[in-house]
């Protein structure tokens, strides 16, 4: 894992965002496809970042950096049709709202840029791949004909 940064200021800042056109929060990431679907529909859009670590009501969770970023790799490799480029920050925070925290937790900041290369495709088990944009706070598949 490479080394996090730490910057509670600015995890606070993130935070107390609502999640919307250029912003989402995961508490993990359980599927690949799902993620997918989020990613390539910031690179159809206006990019974005996804927080991974932090509930939908932007409370502070934590996650396994290794583990989301393996997901991450997984679905940008077997689910984003073209690749999509992506960069990202891990974050740790040992203290919250002015108290230490038991255990150190950290989030993952996935930025993924409007993508040049767009439209990007999330491929499905069956039929056809499927565009996804993003519209306010929400992934939506896309009629493509």
């Amino acid at each position: 894992m490479e080394s996090p940064k730490k910057n509670n200021d600015f995890i606070k800042n993130i935070i107390s965002q609502h999640e919307g056109l250029k912003l989402e929060f995961k508490q993990n990431l359980s599927s690949q496809r799902k993620i997918a679907k989020t990613i390539a529909a910031f690179a159809n859009t206006e990019g974005g970042t996804i927080v991974v670590g932090v509930s939908d009501k932007g409370k502070l969770i934590g996650i396994d950096v290794d583990e989301e970023l393996y997901m991450v790799e997984e679905a940008l490799h077997n689910y984003c049709i073209p690749p999509i480029s992506l960069s990202f920050d891990i974050y740790e925070i040992d203290y919250w709202e002015d108290e230490k925290l038991t255990e150190e937790k950290y989030l993952l900041f996935l930025q993924i840029p409007k993508s040049p290369l767009a439209p990007h495709y999330v491929h499905q088990d069956k039929g056809a791949p499927v565009y996804y944009i993003r519209v306010k706070d929400r992934t939506l598949p896309q009629n493509t004909a």
